[in-house]
C-alpha cells in the first residue's frame, strides 16, 4: 500500500469536512500545538510527542512524523471515544502490551509506513470494536501469537510490505486465517531464501516443521555403570544399573515426594557387566551377568519381599560375558548372554521350572561382545556381534538357532541395536573408530543406509521418544551425539551434543518415562551415570 493508498481515509474525511463547511479552527483549549482539529477529528504533524487534550467527542485522529520512540500502556486512555486512529511517516519501533487500552469503540486502526519491528502480543488487547486493521508497509518479521485473541469483529486485515521471515514465526498465522470471516492480505516473504518472494499466504502449513526436542540436564547418580535397563514392576517405572566397580545391580524407582530418582534395592554382583530384569506378575528377576565369579539370576517372588540369589547360570558355559538380552521364544521367556572368551560359549537359556537352563550354545570360539534379539519377517532372529568376525544373523527354526547370513562390509563391529520406522526395520551397528553405520532391511539383507563418523563410540543407540525416533552415538573421546531420524528423508540428522565434563565414556543409554515426564538415562564407564530430562520445543511459540 502506497502513501496516497495510506492517507485514503484521512482524505475522505477532509473532503467531508469542506462539503460540511467545516472550517479548520481549533477549539479553545482542546486542540494540542502542531494538530489541525475540527469538532471530532484531528490531524497531528511532527509532535515530539503524543497529544492528549483533545475534544471529548473526538471520533478520528491521525499522527504523522511524531518523534515518540514507542508507544506504551494506556496511551490514548484520555480519548476513548476514537472511531479511527491513523499512524504514517513515524519513527516508533515498537508498540507495547495494551497500548490502545480503554479504545473499545475502535473500529479503524492504521499503523503504515512506519519503522514497527516489534509489536508485543497483547498490544491490541481491548479493540473489541475493531474491524479493519492495517500494519502495512513496517518492518515486522514476524508477528507474536495470539495478537488477534479477542479481536472477534475483525473484517480485513493488511499486512503487505513488511519483510516476513516465513520461517516457524509465521506458522500460526497460516493455521489463523482459515478459522476467521476476515480477509487478510500478506504480501511476499523475504527469507529464508527458499521462500524468498513467495506469497505468504500460499504457503502450507503442513509442511512446516516446528517441533523440536530438547535434552537438558537431570540428575547425577555416582559410581560409574555398563549397562542401564529400565522396567515396569507394580505399575510403577524403575531402572536397573550395573556397575562393576561398586559391584552390584543398583534398582532405582521414583521419589513422588523428592522428584527425583533413588536408590530402592542392590543386588551384590562383583565385576558385573549386565543386569537384566525380567517381570513375570508378580515375580521379579534379574540376571546379573559377570566376569568372574559366575552369573547369577537373583528372584522376587512377591513385592513384599526382597530379591535373592536363586541360581548360578551356566558356569561352565559363561566365562567371560559381555552382553545379555530378554527375547521370547514360543511363549516362554529366555536370555540370550553374548560370551566374549575364546573358551566361553554364547549361550540361549530358557526358562524350565523355576529356574533358567542352558537351551543351546551359539557361535562358539568367537568371542561375541553383543546379541541383539530382533523379529524380522514374522520371525524370531538373533545378530551376534563378535571380535572376529562380521555380525551374524540367526533366525528360529524349528527349536532352535540357524545360521540365516552375515552383513556384508560390517567389519569391526562391536555392537548392534535394532529399531523400527515407517514398517521398516533399521539396524544401527558400532565401530569404535571408523564410521558407525545405519542400514535397513531388504527383505533378505541388511543395506547400508548411512554412515556416521566414530570417535571412541560403544554404543549406538536407538531411542523411540514420544514421536521421535532418536539414536545416539557415544564417545569416549569427544560429544556424544544426538541424532533424529527424518521420516521424509529415511536418515538421521543431527539434533544436539552431550558431552563433558559431565557425560564421559557413555556404554548404554536407556528412556524411561515417570509421572508424565521423559527422562533419558545415560550409564557411564568413566563417570557417574547421568540422567537428561526430555522437553519438547514449540519453535512456533
Amino acid at each position: 500500500m502506497g502513501g496516497t493508498g495510506i492517507l485514503l481515509p484521512l482524505l475522505l474525511l477532509l473532503l467531508a469536512w469542506a462539503g460540511a463547511g467545516v472550517v479548520w479552527r481549533p477549539p479553545k483549549g482542546k486542540c494540542p500545538l502542531r494538530c489541525s482539529c475540527s469538532k471530532d477529528s484531528a490531524l497531528c504533524e511532527g509532535s515530539p510527542e503524543l497529544p492528549e487534550s483533545f475534544s471529548a467527542t473526538l471520533l478520528s485522529l491521525s499522527l504523522v512524523r511524531m518523534g515518540v520512540p514507542q508507544l506504551k500502556a494506556g496511551s490514548f486512555l484520555k480519548i476513548p471515544s476514537l472511531h479511527l486512529l491513523l499512524f504514517t511517516s513515524n519513527t516508533f519501533s515498537v508498540i507495547e502490551d495494551d497500548a490502545f487500552l480503554g479504545l473499545s469503540y475502535l473500529q479503524y486502526l492504521f499503523i503504515e509506513d512506519n519503522k514497527i519491528g516489534s509489536i508485543s502480543k497483547n498490544a491490541l488487547r481491548g479493540l473489541r470494536s475493531l474491524v479493519h486493521l492495517s500494519l502495512a508497509n513496517n518492518h515486522l518479521e514476524a508477528l507474536p501469537r495470539f495478537l488477534f485473541r479477542g479481536l472477534e469483529t475483525l473484517t480485513h486485515v493488511d499486512l503487505r510490505g513488511n519483510p516476513f521471515q516465513c520461517d516457524c514465526r509465521v506458522l500460526w498465522l497460516l493455521q489463523w486465517m482459515p478459522t476467521v470471516n476476515a480477509s487478510v492480505g500478506t504480501g511476499d516473504c523475504a527469507g529464508p531464501s527458499a521462500l524468498a518472494h513467495m506469497q505468504l499466504g500460499d504457503l502450507d502449513p503442513k509442511k512446516f516443521k516446528c517441533r523440536a526436542i530438547e535434552l537438558s540436564w537431570f540428575q547425577t547418580v555416582g559410581e560409574p555403570a555398563l549397562s542401564v535397563e529400565p522396567f515396569s514392576y507394580q505399575g510403577e517405572p524403575h531402572v536397573v544399573l550395573a556397575q562393576p566397580f561398586a559391584g552390584r545391580c543398583l534398582i532405582l524407582t521414583w521419589d513422588y515426594s523428592l522428584q527425583r530418582f533413588r536408590p530402592e534395592e542392590e543386588l551384590s554382583a562383583p565385576s558385573v557387566v549386565s543386569c537384566k530384569p525380567l517381570v513375570l506378575g508378580q515375580r521379579l528377576f534379574i540376571l546379573a551377568a559377570r566376569l568372574w565369579g559366575g552369573s547369577q539370576l537373583w528372584a522376587r517372588p512377591s513385592p513384599d519381599l526382597r530379591l535373592a540369589p536363586m541360581q548360578v547360570v551356566a558356569p561352565r558355559r559363561l566365562l567371560r560375558p559381555n552382553d545379555a538380552e530378554l527375547l521370547w521364544l514360543e511363549g516362554q521367556p529366555c536370555f540370550v548372554v553374548a560370551d566374549a572368551s575364546k573358551a566361553g560359549t554364547t549361550t540361549l537359556l530358557c526358562r524350565d521350572g523355576l529356574g533358567f537352563y542352558p537351551r543351546q550354545s551359539l557361535h562358539a570360539w568367537h568371542r561375541d561382545t553383543d546379541a541383539e534379539a530382533l523379529e524380522l519377517d514374522g520371525r524370531p532372529h538373533l545378530l551376534l556381534a563378535s571380535a572376529s568376525q562380521r555380525p551374524v544373523l540367526f533366525h528360529w527354526f524349528g527349536d532352535r538357532f540357524e545360521r540365516r547370513t552375515d552383513i556384508p562390509e560390517a567389519e569391526d563391529v562391536y555392537a548392534t541395536k535394532h529399531f523400527q520406522a515407517g514398517g521398516d526395520v533399521f539396524l544401527c551397528l558400532t565401530r569404535y573408530i571408523g564410521d558407525s553405520m545405519v542400514m535397513r532391511w531388504d527383505g533378505s539383507m541388511f543395506r547400508l543406509l548411512q554412515q556416521l563418523p566414530s570417535r571412541g563410540a560403544h554404543v549406538f543407540q536407538p531411542l523411540l521418544i514420544t514421536r521421535d525416533q532418536l539414536a545416539i552415538l557415544g564417545s569416549d573421546f569427544a560429544f556424544s551425539q544426538v541424532f533424529r531420524l527424518e521420516p521424509d528423508k529415511g536418515l538421521l540428522e543431527p539434533l544436539q551434543e552431550l558431552g563433558p565434563p559431565a557425560l564421559v565414556a557413555p556404554r548404554a543409554f536407556a528412556h524411561v518415562t515417570v509421572a508424565g515426564r521423559r527422562f533419558l538415562f545415560a550409564a557411564c564407564f568413566k563417570g557417574p551415570t547421568q540422567i537428561y530430562h526430555h522437553h519438547e520445543l514449540d519453535l512456533s511459540a
